[in-house]
């Protein structure tokens, strides 16, 4: 019984689940408290830092678009890891961004590609838990997550304490966001390498109509929605008193 569960840990796609669980929880501080730490270095009062933790919004309510991820299937790299790709791709992008602006001056951009992150941070986490159950067996689910959750913490860590020290001590704000989007570059490299799922759940042909209307709502509503009363929010903050 030890051996077949060390034998888990010794398979290549435990190397992947760790790569990728990092790739998860990489981005959460770099719109949270990373974030809200340059803010407070660059001398943002302490309403608008308060109202950029409404990002975090989108983890809440994932679930509205999540039917639309596992419905479509993207025209490269399969079910899974097409969404995947796409997703780490556009945190790529939208972090290394973040790392041109200037929060002093650039509170409106830095909050529409906090959402931008967000967004595709919890799409990402969608696909990831999808991909885990549809190629590890049954008995090995509990390894994988606990696999999984290491990778996790490890970007958590990554992007949150040792981010702030490199910031510090060495990169600066704008070079510490830089080193931030590169290290996803692994991480993409590990989902072309990934397996596709082969005996994965089938597509559902006949969800209902209504339900798909109601997540593209969703989709389409929620994050411009979440922008548009983050920007009111810091528009209220910095003109009042």
């Amino acid at each position: 019984m030890s051996s077949q569960y060390l034998r888990i840990f010794q398979q290549p796609r435990s190397a992947i689940l760790l790569i990728l669980g990092f790739a998860s929880g990489l981005p959460l501080a770099l719109t949270s408290g990373t974030l809200q730490a340059w803010m407070t270095v660059e001398n943002i009062d302490l309403k608008t830092i308060g109202f950029f933790s409404l990002v975090g919004q989108a983890y809440v309510f994932k679930f509205l678009w999540s039917p639309l991820m596992d419905r479509y299937t993207p025209p490269f790299f399969g079910r899974r890891r097409g969404w995947l790709l796409a997703t780490q791709i556009m945190l790529l992008v939208a972090i290394a961004a973040m790392g041109f602006l200037e929060p002093g001056t650039q509170l409106r951009w830095m909050a529409a590609l906090a959402v931008v992150i967000a967004f595709c941070s919890a799409s990402q986490d969608i696909v990831f838990d999808a991909w885990k159950t549809d190629v590890l067996p049954a008995e090995e689910r509990g390894a994988g997550a606990a696999i999984s959750v290491l990778g996790y913490r490890l970007g958590m860590l990554v992007s949150g304490g040792l981010a702030l020290w490199l910031a510090d001590k060495w990169l600066g704000w704008q070079g510490m966001y830089w080193l931030m989007a590169a290290l996803l570059i692994p991480c993409i490299i590990a989902t072309l390498l990934a397996p596709e799922p082969t005996d994965t759940i089938p597509v559902p042909k006949r969800w209902n109509k209504r339900l798909l209307h109601l997540c593209a709502i969703s989709l389409v509503a929620i994050m411009p929605g979440l922008f548009c009363f983050l920007s009111c929010c810091i528009s209220w903050a910095t003109h009042s008193p």
